[in-house]
């Protein structure tokens, strides 16, 4: 067992948490650029240097061995999958695919219109795109780079929970006539299945790291830069004042502060890195990162032109209101898990 566990920690410190490029990145700021890594520009040149590079080393290797899965569950061959299931198993099997789709809520929305259109329960349809944009595997494997197998475990573990009692409601609701007109009324036509080649996926997934890479990449800078001022610059009584354990509206206003941004998980992590650092609570953080994923506005407003107001209202309030009790959940019995 000792052994297993030293391997474990081994790989953790290699591949995910990536210690041999934190030691890396201070020899080129301390040697080379001849910075004092104390200092507020020396550590803030370190952190960037490191987040940025251990991102999108992640970010390629991630999308590309999720994209390769992916290749396995093209969305017609999910909705005949989902189509077969009904009740709370739809639900359950819509939230877990949505692990495996694309890596933010403004991707996942036209997936949600064809599942939609092809008279899957709103319910199923929902459970999809609440876990989608939250619990995907880059998340999972993300959250473990940075904060250990156990928070990146739970976190996931609580996201499907919400986006299955989320789409549990909707679906007791019976909303089905707040879906906009246009799309029921789209034309349900299922493309044959085409059985690709291990070449085509390879294939395939080369394509989707590119494509996805050019999408997110100026949201990793961005994330990595505010990180890198939130961990350097910043104050921390200020931080602490604002949104620190002692403030029991914290994880309101992480959650209110989150939903007006745009970017994915890979944006959002160095911002959370930062935070945690501040001594930020871990459900603060985690609230931040979920409001940002699945409140968006950008996505809000996608959401609007395909459904009404009132079902669109709902949603937010599931969802939210769901992200704050586990925001208070990880605050209270984080300890555990850290």
């Amino acid at each position: 067992m000792g052994i297993f566990i030293k391997g474990f920690n081994y790989i953790m410190d290699i591949f995910f948490k990536m210690t041999w490029l934190n030691d890396l990145s201070g020899f080129i700021v301390q040697k080379i650029l001849k910075l004092d890594l104390t200092s507020q520009i020396g550590g803030s040149v370190q952190f960037f240097l490191f987040d940025t590079i251990k991102i999108f080393i992640l970010l390629t290797i991630l999308i590309y061995g999720i994209s390769y899965i992916q290749s396995y569950f093209p969305p017609e061959r999910t909705k005949k999958l989902l189509g077969n299931m009904k009740g709370i198993k739809g639900r359950v099997v819509g939230a877990l695919l949505g692990t495996i789709t694309p890596f933010c809520s403004c991707s996942s929305i036209p997936i949600f219109i064809g599942f939609t259109a092809s008279g899957l329960p709103l319910g199923t349809t929902f459970s999809f795109l609440i876990s989608s944009p939250l619990v995907d595997l880059g998340s999972f494997l993300l959250l473990m780079s940075f904060f250990g197998f156990k928070i990146a475990f739970i976190y996931v573990l609580v996201g499907l929970v919400l986006a299955v009692v989320g789409g549990s409601i909707i679906d007791r609701l019976n909303l089905e006539t707040q879906v906009e007109d246009y799309v029921r009324e789209m034309p349900n036509v299922d493309g044959e299945l085409e059985t690709m080649t291990k070449r085509k996926r390879h294939e395939f997934s080369k394509e989707q790291v590119k494509e996805i890479f050019k999408k997110v990449w100026p949201y990793v800078i961005i994330g990595v830069g505010i990180g890198a001022l939130i961990h350097n610059w910043i104050p921390q009584e200020l931080i602490e004042n604002l949104i620190g354990n002692n403030n029991k509206f914290a994880v309101l206003i992480s959650t209110i502060l989150g939903m007006p941004m745009y970017a994915d998980i890979f944006g959002t992590i160095p911002i959370a890195e930062a935070l945690f650092s501040k001594g930020v609570g871990i459900g603060t953080i985690l609230s931040f990162m979920m409001a940002v994923t699945a409140l968006s506005l950008p996505s809000i407003i996608m959401l609007s032109k395909v459904v009404k107001a009132k079902l669109l209202t709902i949603f937010i309030l599931i969802v939210g209101i769901g992200i704050i009790i586990i925001g208070y959940f990880f605050n209270f019995f984080g300890y555990m898990f850290i």
